[in-house]
């Protein structure tokens, strides 16, 4: 189970995330998309399904968002109504920021009763003024802690320019956190230097080293590129040219992320990091579905060729 494996702090965790339909799809229309869902994840070899919760990002930059915003149905809704079925755990984003103490406890209630676990993620934009902050909604999910894990996000290219990512982690481990999921990654160095700065941080402080789950996508045109640099994700020069200069971009890019993975196990088993991949499909294309459905296979065979995944 998902949860004894992040409390055994294993390594080789596999997650796939999504993101609900738009809020604007017809009843209908979301029964379809959720069947094809459940359909093309039956039997994937994954730990837990990550639903995402759907921000405006447009206030954190003044450059033109790539993509107009839409918003999208609300994630615990989504897995509690429409995909059951799938029977594995789903881990569910929230914004804490953006409900009273009150709203957070109640959905706190519904989501344990669901066997779901939380991951409380910041405010869109620095001016954003949270009604609830973070560490209060942490002590909100203290009450439910013996039966659930709680994660948060890290950023590795915050640490390229902050240098105190690791400290930011062992801040969120005082209140409970226990594993956290990366923005995608493209700049693996990124990643290996933050994991680095955090093993250290974690000897000199003699604290416990928490899982750290790498988001890996593929990217399938440049228009998406475009779109994941918009997202704070940092792609390294040598890697966008290889990928623009591509005939197909998106078999490139799966080629990149099942390298970035191999590469991050062997950092990580080297160090003796507790880690995993959470595959992210957030496109509509069937292609870069079905990438991101191989990703996830072919991840998984890695680990357990190199007897990590059992």
């Amino acid at each position: 189970m998902f949860l004894n494996r992040i409390k055994s702090k294993d390594s080789g965790i596999l997650l796939y995330g999504i993101t609900p339909p738009k809020s604007q799809t017809a009843p209908e229309k979301v029964s379809e998309i959720a069947e094809k869902t459940l359909a093309r994840l039956h039997g994937l070899d994954i730990d837990a399904l990550i639903v995402y919760d759907v921000q405006d990002e447009s206030a954190r930059t003044a450059e033109e968002r790539p993509f107009p915003f839409l918003s999208a149905l609300d994630p615990f809704d989504f897995a509690r109504e429409y995909l059951q079925p799938l029977q594995i755990p789903k881990i569910i984003y929230r914004p804490a920021g953006k409900f009273t103490r009150e709203e957070l406890r109640q959905w706190m209630i519904d989501l344990t009763s669901q066997e779901f676990f939380p991951v409380f993620v910041g405010v869109p934009s620095p001016d954003f003024q949270p009604i609830t902050s973070l560490p209060e909604a942490y002590q909100i999910w203290q009450e439910y802690r013996e039966n659930s894990v709680i994660g948060a996000v890290t950023i590795p290219e915050r640490h390229a320019v902050l240098n105190d990512e690791d400290q930011r982690i062992l801040d969120k481990m005082s209140n409970g956190v226990s594993y956290f999921i990366s923005q995608c990654v493209f700049n693996v160095n990124y990643a290996k230097k933050m994991l680095a700065d955090l093993a250290q941080t974690c000897e000199k402080q003699q604290h416990e080293l928490p899982t750290v789950i790498f988001t890996i996508t593929a990217c399938g045109s440049k228009k998406t590129l475009h779109f994941m640099e918009w997202l704070g994700i940092h792609i390294p020069d040598s890697v966008k040219e290889n990928l623009l200069a591509s005939e197909n971009i998106l078999e490139t890019s799966v080629d990149l992320c099942l390298q970035i993975a191999e590469e991050l196990t062997n950092f990580c088993t080297a160090k003796g990091i507790p880690f995993g991949f959470n595959i992210e499909s957030v496109a509509i294309r069937k292609d870069e579905i079905e990438a991101s459905i191989r990703m996830v296979n072919q991840i998984s065979e890695m680990l357990k060729s190199q007897g990590i995944r059992k």
